[in-house]
This record gives C-alpha cells, structure tokens and sequence, in this order.
C-alpha cells in the first residue's frame, strides 16, 4: 500500500551555505518550497517518489541587495528559471541520491540523509524526521558569476552546502 507524505514546512528548513571572501560562511534559505515523499508502507528504505520544488523567488539570506544579486541572471535567473528542483531516485543506507535542476541544468547528486524516526505528534498525526546535508558545486548547474579582490581574493566559493532538517508528515 502507497504511503503520500507531505512537508512540514513550519518545522523544516532548506538552508544552504557559501564561503563569502573564503572567511566567512553566508547562509540562505528557501522560503517557500514543496516536498512529496511517497513510499510502500511507513517505510523509508525504498520511496517510491521524492519530489522537491523550490521558489527561487523566495530566497533570502537576509540581505536585500544580495538576495536581488543572486535572483538575477549572474545567478539563478529566476525570471526565466524560477524553480530548484530535486527529483529523488533512492534513499538507502543514509544516502539520498537523485537529480538536481538548477538554472535547467541537471545533474545527479548524492546527498547525506540521516533518518531521524517516526513519531505521533499531541494532534494524532504522523510525522518523519530527516537531516539531509550535501556539497554541491553551483558552477556545474550554470552559476558562474565571479568576481576577485584587487588582492587577489575570491569572492564567492563554488562549493554550495546544503543542510536541511526535513519533518514529513503522513497525508490521509
């Protein structure tokens, strides 16, 4: 029997992170995202389908000017590719792998996926817990704005990490 999960967006974050100037790490999240999971039964070993949709247009890392920056075409473009979207092919032995589109470029990743249980919540329902983390690097899916300091320094790291803590709740 098919199991439908959606995302609960109220205790679940979508996060990545960047090196700014290779000292610091910038953080970003997506604001307004969809996740389905579908499996056989409450388990997880072998979803069925994992599909993931996130509004590009709600992206924020709590800096106006750089959110704009990264909204227009040097980054994601999202007048013209306004959704990230990750398609799910297996969850297996804490590995999440599946295709990534940023920008129309697509392209297989693997993600670390750390299965946090399954609990009643005080209103009856079903929840899922997930911790998934992974390295992307953005150049790879079209993201290849750069720039240099006049002392040589880079910018903007490609490397992207992604973090996210993921509850699931089961749909009737």
């Amino acid at each position: 029997m098919k199991t439908q999960w959606a995302v609960d967006t109220s205790h679940s974050e979508v996060q990545f992170k960047v090196k700014h100037l290779m000292i610091t790490t910038v953080t970003g999240s997506l604001e307004q995202y969809q996740l389905t999971v579908e499996t056989e039964g409450d388990d997880f070993t072998n979803p069925a389908s994992i599909l993931f949709k996130g509004d590009v247009n709600y992206l924020t890392t709590n800096n106006q000017q750089r959110d704009d920056h990264l909204k227009s075409p040097d980054f994601f473009d999202a007048e013209h590719y306004p959704d990230i979207i990750f398609e799910g092919t297996s969850l297996a032995n804490d590995q999440l792998k599946g295709n990534l589109t940023i920008k129309g470029v697509t392209k297989p990743i693997s993600l670390s996926a750390t299965f946090g249980g399954i609990v009643t919540d005080g209103y009856g329902q079903t929840k899922a817990g997930f911790e998934v983390s992974g390295k992307i690097s953005r150049k790879e899916f079209g993201l290849t704005w750069s720039a240099v300091t006049e002392a040589g320094t880079i910018v903007v790291s490609d490397d992207i990490r992604i973090v996210c803590e993921i509850q699931l709740v089961k749909q009737s």
